[in-house]
Protein backbone atom coordinates (compact mmCIF):
# COMPACT_ATOMS: atom_id res chain seq x y z
CA UNK A 1 0.00 0.00 0.00
CA UNK A 2 1.16 3.49 -0.76
CA UNK A 3 0.33 6.32 1.65
CA UNK A 4 0.64 10.03 0.91
CA UNK A 5 1.17 12.52 3.71
CA UNK A 6 0.91 16.29 3.38
CA UNK A 7 3.30 18.32 5.52
CA UNK A 8 3.83 22.05 5.70
CA UNK A 9 6.92 22.86 3.65
CA UNK A 10 8.96 24.15 6.61
CA UNK A 11 8.27 21.02 8.67
CA UNK A 12 9.05 18.75 5.73
CA UNK A 13 12.35 20.59 5.21
CA UNK A 14 13.22 20.28 8.91
CA UNK A 15 12.46 16.54 8.96
CA UNK A 16 14.37 16.06 5.71
CA UNK A 17 17.40 17.73 7.30
CA UNK A 18 17.11 15.58 10.43
CA UNK A 19 16.26 12.23 8.85
CA UNK A 20 17.92 12.60 5.42
CA UNK A 21 15.41 10.08 3.97
CA UNK A 22 11.99 11.43 4.86
CA UNK A 23 10.10 8.36 3.62
CA UNK A 24 12.30 5.99 5.64
CA UNK A 25 12.03 8.22 8.71
CA UNK A 26 8.24 8.20 8.50
CA UNK A 27 8.21 4.42 8.05
CA UNK A 28 10.48 3.95 11.09
CA UNK A 29 8.26 6.26 13.15
CA UNK A 30 5.20 4.21 12.20
CA UNK A 31 7.01 0.97 13.01
CA UNK A 32 8.32 2.07 16.41
CA UNK A 33 5.02 3.63 17.52
CA UNK A 34 3.08 0.64 16.22
CA UNK A 35 5.24 -1.65 18.32
CA UNK A 36 5.08 0.64 21.33
CA UNK A 37 1.27 0.70 21.35
CA UNK A 38 0.92 -3.00 20.54
CA UNK A 39 -0.46 -2.57 17.02
CA UNK A 40 2.59 -4.29 15.50
CA UNK A 41 4.57 -7.31 16.62
CA UNK A 42 8.37 -7.41 16.59
CA UNK A 43 8.21 -9.67 13.54
CA UNK A 44 5.95 -7.21 11.73
CA UNK A 45 8.32 -4.35 12.52
CA UNK A 46 11.19 -6.38 11.07
CA UNK A 47 9.24 -7.18 7.91
CA UNK A 48 8.11 -3.57 7.53
CA UNK A 49 11.67 -2.28 7.76
CA UNK A 50 13.42 -5.20 6.06
CA UNK A 51 15.50 -6.00 9.14
CA UNK A 52 16.84 -9.25 10.58
CA UNK A 53 15.75 -10.42 14.03
CA UNK A 54 18.75 -8.85 15.76
CA UNK A 55 18.65 -5.65 13.72
CA UNK A 56 14.97 -5.29 14.66
CA UNK A 57 15.84 -5.77 18.32
CA UNK A 58 18.56 -3.11 18.03
CA UNK A 59 16.21 -0.73 16.21
CA UNK A 60 13.52 -1.07 18.88
CA UNK A 61 16.05 -0.63 21.67
CA UNK A 62 17.48 2.48 20.01
CA UNK A 63 13.96 3.91 19.71
CA UNK A 64 13.18 2.91 23.30
CA UNK A 65 10.14 1.06 21.98
CA UNK A 66 9.72 -1.52 24.70
CA UNK A 67 6.90 -4.00 24.86
CA UNK A 68 4.69 -3.43 27.87
CA UNK A 69 5.51 -6.20 30.32
CA UNK A 70 4.16 -5.84 33.84
CA UNK A 71 5.03 -7.57 37.08
CA UNK A 72 1.73 -9.44 36.70
CA UNK A 73 2.90 -10.70 33.30
CA UNK A 74 6.16 -11.88 34.88
CA UNK A 75 4.32 -13.67 37.69
CA UNK A 76 2.02 -15.38 35.20
CA UNK A 77 5.00 -16.47 33.12
CA UNK A 78 6.67 -17.91 36.22
CA UNK A 79 3.53 -19.84 37.11
CA UNK A 80 3.27 -21.17 33.56
CA UNK A 81 6.92 -22.27 33.54
CA UNK A 82 6.53 -24.00 36.92
CA UNK A 83 3.40 -25.77 35.72
CA UNK A 84 5.00 -26.94 32.47
CA UNK A 85 8.25 -28.02 34.14
CA UNK A 86 6.34 -30.29 36.55
CA UNK A 87 4.70 -32.16 33.70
Amino acid sequence: MHIDVELPEDIAKHLQDEWRDLSRGALEAIASEGYRDGSLTRDQVGRLLGLSFWDTEAFLKQRQAYLAYTEEDLEQDRKDIDRVSRQ
